[in-house]
């Protein structure tokens, strides 16, 4: 027989009446009287329910005193006692750890397994809800996304488009460049004439207002600011609450868009305004050249107009892929989105209703409309290409390769240059009208998430990969 706590022979044997297994009884005595259980099944133990057992054994005499040696190995063998029941104690306790550890894990299995079904759950949801609503009665009889709230717009507001529309087409051909306008010798002198450490890391969006001296930009901490380029100091710090992805102005209003599908505007840096309802991040904005009218722009496949003078939405629409961009003809009649499949889609602003689409040949990332009214910009994501196309035709009229990806193109007030920003370079692309040629006046190894013209076309103010800028002009 041996002892089921110390593996060794007993000298003095006992049976636990729970379990029928043997133990040295000094042993379990010692163990029970620590814990009151039996050491083998867990059970509820008492020294009652110890039954001896006979066996041979050889009886040692009792040691004289306690510097004997008979005393030393009694000594010894309390020690070895001791020691044995601490290390039985720490297997079980070990073996417990272990199941108690197997159970902890599967129960985080489980959550993370309910987590992400929930997740995707949220997901579907929010898909189902952004492609499906009701526009007045009744369910699609097809089982299609319905075109959500197409309506027209109220008749006061259309009427201001048309009037906005006569207005721009009648004097925008017969528009002269200004005398003191950049040229593109003056564009190939310019230098990086100051530099503004990160502020808004993350930041993707930029815009210069009509006076060309604040800087409107905002990151991944929620918070956006307005940096006052000729005094060289930040005037306006705007909390936004939400990571910032997009930026415009109306007039002296600061607008940001943000991930949490809001569009918030600011006027001397103090919050006025919330509007937004998208379900999803919020990846452009765009100002309607009457300034009666916002657009917005999201993940969620839809884009919204709102009324400027009540801050109310007045329409939106849903589309069958992310839309990445959006932007107004410079006339005010059309509106375009670009989306994360290459479609590129022509809308009436007035009626709702869509009128053309183009395929490009990548996920569009950036749009922008020429002066001339007929000529529009496209840069791809993670493409190095810029395809200029035609309105008039509906066709591509130029690809242009940069030589690196170029995330944001903006053109100038005259319609003649073509800045670009990428992780690359910044650079400018001019049309020669009277050769009807292309040409580079001006390229700058300076990384930048996306650019904005200044004054008179004749400085560039990048907005940097770390949230800070890169002032480009005249070098002294």
């Amino acid at each position: 027989m041996l002892c089921a706590i110390s593996g060794a022979a007993p000298e003095h044997p006992v049976a636990s009446r729970k379990s029928g297994t043997v133990f040295e009884k000094r042993l379990i005595e010692a163990h029970i009287a620590e814990n009151h259980t039996d050491p083998t099944n867990g059970e509820d133990l008492a020294l009652e329910d110890l039954i001896e057992l006979k066996s041979p054994r050889t009886v040692t005499a009792k040691p004289p005193n306690l510097t004997s040696i008979p005393s030393l190995l009694n000594a010894f063998q309390s020690e070895w006692d001791a020691i044995v029941l601490e290390s039985f104690t720490l297997k079980q306790q070990l073996a417990q750890t272990r199941q108690e550890l197997s159970t902890a894990l599967y129960h985080n299995d489980a959550a993370t397994r309910v987590i992400a079904r929930l997740t995707r759950e949220r997901d579907e949801a929010r898909s189902a809800l952004s492609s499906v609503t009701v526009t007045g009665g009744g369910a699609a009889a097809n089982g299609d996304a319905m075109q959500v709230d197409t309506q027209e717009l109220p008749a006061a507001l259309a009427a201001k488009i048309d009037e906005t529309q006569q207005q721009l087409f009648s004097t925008r051909r017969k528009r002269p460049i200004p005398n003191e306008w950049a040229t593109g010798e003056d564009l190939s002198a310019i230098q990086v004439t100051d530099t503004i450490d990160s502020m808004y890391p993350g930041s993707s969006s930029i815009s210069l207002d009509e006076t060309g001296d604040l800087a409107l930009f905002g990151g991944q901490d929620g918070v956006a600011g307005v940096y006052s380029i000729s005094q060289q100091k930040l005037v306006h710090t705007l909390k936004a609450g939400s990571p910032v992805t997009a930026t415009a102005w109306w007039g002296s209003r600061a607008l940001v868009g943000t991930t949490a599908g809001t569009v918030k505007m600011f006027e001397d840096g103090q919050e006025m305004q919330q509007i937004g309802a998208h379900a999803g991040a919020v990846t452009a904005l765009a100002l309607h050249p009457s300034g009666a009218m916002l657009a917005s722009s999201g993940t969620d496949k839809r884009y919204f107009y709102y009324d400027l003078s009540t801050f109310q939405v007045l329409t939106s629409n849903y589309v069958d892929s992310d839309i990445s961009t959006c932007t107004f003809h410079v006339d005010g009649l059309l509106f375009f989105t670009g989306s994360t499949d290459g479609t590129m889609r022509i809308f009436d602003v007035k009626a709702g209703t869509r009128v053309a689409t183009l395929e490009s040949t990548g996920p569009v990332g950036h749009m922008s409309f020429s002066e001339n009214g007929t000529w529009f910009a496209v840069a791809f994501k993670g493409s190095s290409s810029i395809q200029v196309w035609d309105l008039r035709k509906q066709a591509l009229l130029k690809d242009l390769d940069i030589g690196s990806p170029v995330d944001k193109v903006h053109w100038d007030y005259t319609g003649q240059f073509l800045a670009t920003a990428g992780p690359g370079s910044v650079s400018v692309q001019q049309y020669t009208k009277s050769t009807k040629t292309w040409s580079e006046p001006f390229r700058k190894a300076v990384a930048a998430k996306d650019v904005a013209w200044g004054v008179n076309g004749s400085s560039l103010v990048a907005l940097t990969p770390d949230g800070g800028l890169s002032i480009l002009g005249a070098g002294t």
